[in-house]
């Protein structure tokens, strides 16, 4: 008899499970219905190009709409070419400046919450990486990162496979105090350089179509000292973008340039000083996130001459005097950061 009633409370505890479930279902569903055919357009192109920049969301867009319909979303919320170069004379560095200020703000939209570190010196400013001669299968968290380089704040930094949260290898560029510790731009399309040269002037170098023998030339022609690589729209057409604001003049969006998603971002204005953004996003703080628009808005309220998106998602963090100030939005990485091959720094005084 008694385990007749074990049976029957199985039986129940499995069908109420099940009962959630299929509810659980039938109300996303219903919400995805909502965002793609409700009353409000800005809504549902949020709700799809938001989804089209995760790593593993993208399909559910399809269930929802045609490819025909999703691509008129993405083009016109995404970024108007901007092929203008950099004009480093416009950069004049304040040796006057307090070298030893660093101010960290907070900074709240309508969809995220963001943390900006500004660094008066970008002399401070440097590579970190865990490069010994051989590279890693598996990175360190970013406040490990830091901390080992007698560092005192730290930003992710570029491209690196990112499976399994591993970690360990970076992608496309590495350049570390001047030694290139990795040059491998085969197959990564629209590759952009960014970084400092030995002037501290902030570089944003297009890279695209260069094997590793001309990138090792631009290295060395534009005297960089410290950089990593992003991507320019490389796989979706808002999925990955690099500039924002080159010498002064803010890059053209359309709608919201983006989805709405966790985002690093790195500026520098005239007289030197070196912005360090990192929003949440993805639900975390209820936020969904940061769209190119808003970083390029950012980065220009606070007086960005020029200005760069670099690798978001999972992997934007920032750590800074002791404390994450801005967490992996993974769950289970919610107190910490993912693993990283390498980060943007901050040299302690």
């Amino acid at each position: 008899m008694l385990s007749l009633k074990v049976v029957k409370l199985v039986g129940k505890f499995f069908s109420f499970i099940g009962i959630f479930l299929i509810s659980l279902v039938v109300a996303l569903y219903g919400m995805g219905l909502l965002f793609c055919y409700g009353p409000s357009v800005n809504a549902r192109n949020l709700f799809v190009t938001t989804l089209l920049e995760t790593g593993q969301l993208k399909f559910v867009v399809g269930l929802f709409m045609s490819d025909e319909n999703v691509q008129k979303i993405v083009d016109s919320n995404s970024m108007a070419n901007f092929d203008n170069e950099m004009d480093d004379n416009l950069i004049n560095i304040d040796d006057s400046i307090d070298k030893n200020g660093l101010e960290l703000v907070e900074i709240t939209g309508s969809t995220y919450f963001a943390k900006m570190l500004i660094v008066n010196d970008p002399s401070r400013v440097k590579i970190a990486s865990i490069y010994d001669g051989s590279w890693k299968e598996k990175g360190v968290t970013l406040d490990k990162l830091v901390n080992d380089n007698n560092a005192i704040a730290g930003v992710n930094g570029g491209l690196y496979y990112s499976d399994s949260n591993k970690g360990g290898r970076p992608l496309g560029l590495v350049v570390k105090n001047g030694v290139i510790e990795c040059n491998n731009p085969t197959g990564i399309r629209g590759m952009h350089l960014i970084g400092f040269n030995e002037d501290n002037v902030l570089k944003i170098i297009d890279l695209s179509g260069k094997n590793a023998k001309e990138v090792e030339e631009v290295i060395k022609n534009e005297k960089i000292r410290d950089a990593v690589a992003f991507q320019e729209e490389a796989s979706d057409a808002n999925n990955h973008f690099v500039k924002l604001i080159i010498n002064g003049e803010k890059r053209e969006a359309k709608g919201s340039g983006s989805g709405a998603n966790p985002r690093t971002a790195i500026g520098q204005r005239e007289d030197g000083t070196v912005l360090l953004l990192v929003t949440d996003g993805r639900g975390k703080n209820g936020h969904l996130g940061a769209t190119a628009k808003d970083l390029i808005d950012i980065m220009s309220e606070y007086g960005a001459v020029n200005a760069a998106n670099i690798d978001g998602g999972s992997s934007s963090s920032m750590y800074y005097n002791g404390n994450f100030e801005m967490t992996s939005v993974t769950f289970y990485y919610s107190n910490s950061s993912w693993n990283l091959p390498d980060g943007f720094i901050v040299e302690k005084r």
